[in-house]
């Protein structure tokens, strides 16, 4: 048996591909849009991509399933468990088998028996794994999608808190421990392959290890303590991070079925004449490194540094909008790949950083200070502070006389910002804040300053601040 491990950092996002090397034939579980990794690593091997097996309708990124079976004619292999809302609307354009509890199908000699694992969402299935071509009759691992992570389970609130499905999160827990039970009733010994690592949103406290053991994960896995159902709900309910809004456009996309992006599919460098054009008509993502587009930028562009746009795109960028890009060239095609797999499909093209600031275009710019430069004016309220992190980070801690805008909701909350004084920005260490500056000016805040070094740099100080949320709050 093959067994090889793909992982997303960006999306913090695990695939798998299972090989029959018998037979030359493989599937791929979970597999993210970038199928052209899979088709490679398959060549590698000698082996042929003959089916996808998918654990559930995937919120965080599009899936790359229906890419694979209209690029290679591989199987589908999807859940038809959960209500009518939750099911797949174009599998039946290809080769497919709906799946339910208790079902197996092979690859090769290699066996997968089905699970169905409800609770992060209704359809949700697990794959137990068994080598028969290697004459075992015992399974050897589980993958879990998103079921079952390294020191966490799935969160049960995403279809209430992103897709605006009401009254789902509280039902969804009851049916994640009814899960959880089964899963802690299986061999120690069983490998648990996961389909997220650490810095998913899909559920608290993921770990960073690729794989586990479902006995390491009863013994430690503090989801996995609960006894009492109520208990249990409680403890899943509480405390999950800020569910993206791009998640309610993915799980849309991945039921209705992706756009077909296929072979050699890339994207061009535009004329800088249309980039006025862009800027009133669309988005225009300028991926400038953040202390650069401070000191000049075009006005009405948001900037996101390339190695934040996976994290931050999907809140900022409007899916309904055309999307253009500012970068190096070299840059484009890696930036257009992120924004693909997060459900941004209309990216007309991309304009030269080099070409844009020889034109003068890049007219607009926002200052920088210090903590003991700004401390005066924020400690006296002459100026409105915008603190842009997390709940959890403001509740720990904050800057007195701030108000809280969480970034990725701040689009939501601008008409309550007042626009008779100087806005400071503030995160933790000043790259959040750089990214709320660019919003902000790009809606109309014109006189904006970035805090360096955040409240980081704030405490490091020596300047005070307050825990709990005792000032004014806008998230």
């Amino acid at each position: 048996m093959l067994l090889k491990y793909f992982y997303d950092q960006k999306l913090a996002h695990a695939s798998y591909m299972v090989g029959c090397q018998r037979t030359g034939v493989a599937v791929i579980v979970d597999p993210g849009r970038d199928v052209q990794q899979y088709l490679e690593m398959a060549d590698r091997e000698g082996v042929k991509i003959t089916a996808v097996a998918e654990t559930h309708i995937h919120a965080d990124y599009v899936s790359g399933a229906r890419e694979l079976a209209d690029r290679v004619g591989a199987k589908l292999y999807v859940s038809d468990e959960g209500p009518a809302e939750w099911k797949y609307h174009y599998v039946d354009q290809y080769d497919h088998q709906w799946l339910h509890d208790g079902d197996s199908f092979m690859i090769g000699n290699i066996k997968f028996d089905v699970l169905h694992t409800p609770g992060h969402t209704p359809e949700s299935i697990s794959f137990v794994l068994t080598d028969q071509g290697g004459g075992a009759n015992q399974p050897m691992g589980i993958f879990t999608g998103d079921f079952v992570f390294v020191g966490s389970i799935g969160r049960p609130d995403l279809l209430e808190q992103a897709a605006g499905i009401a009254n789902t999160a509280e039902p969804g827990a009851r049916d994640l421990f009814q899960s959880s039970k089964r899963f802690k009733e299986m061999p120690d010994y069983l490998q648990v392959w996961p389909a997220h690592g650490a810095g998913s949103a899909c559920g608290k406290g993921l770990g960073a290890i690729p794989s586990s053991t479902v006995g390491y994960e009863k013994r430690f896995n503090p989801a996995l303590q609960y006894t009492e159902k109520e208990e249990f709900v409680k403890y899943i309910l509480a405390d999950q991070p800020e569910a993206p809004k791009y998640f309610a456009v993915m799980k849309r996309v991945n039921k209705e079925g992706p756009r077909i992006l296929g072979e050699g599919h890339h994207h061009t460098m535009l004329d800088v004449s249309r980039l006025d054009e862009a800027v009133k008509d669309g988005t225009v993502v300028d991926l400038t490194p953040s202390s650069e587009y401070a000191k000049g930028h075009v006005p009405g562009t948001i900037n996101i540094p390339l190695g934040m746009l996976a994290a931050w795109a999907g809140w900022l960028v409007d899916y309904d909008r055309p999307v253009y890009l500012i970068c190096d060239a070299p840059q484009m095609e890696e930036a257009a790949t992120v924004l693909h797999k997060i459900g941004i499909e209309e990216i007309v093209g991309t304009f030269d950083r080099t070409v844009v600031s020889s034109t003068g275009k890049a007219s607009e710019s926002y200052a920088t200070g210090t903590p003991a430069e700004l401390a005066d004016s924020i400690q006296s309220g002459d100026v409105n502070l915008v603190d842009v992190r997390s709940d959890e980070e403001w509740i720990a801690g904050h800057i007195k006389n701030g108000s809280h805008h969480f970034l990725g909701r701040l689009r939501d909350t601008l008409d309550t910002l007042p626009r008779d004084k100087v806005t400071v920005v503030q995160c933790r260490s000043g790259g959040r804040s750089s990214i709320a500056a660019s919003v902000l000016q790009a809606n109309g805040l014109k006189n904006v300053v970035n805090l360096t070094g955040g409240y980081t740099a704030w405490k490091a100080e020596g300047l005070p601040s307050i825990k709990g949320q005792h000032a004014m709050s806008a998230t």
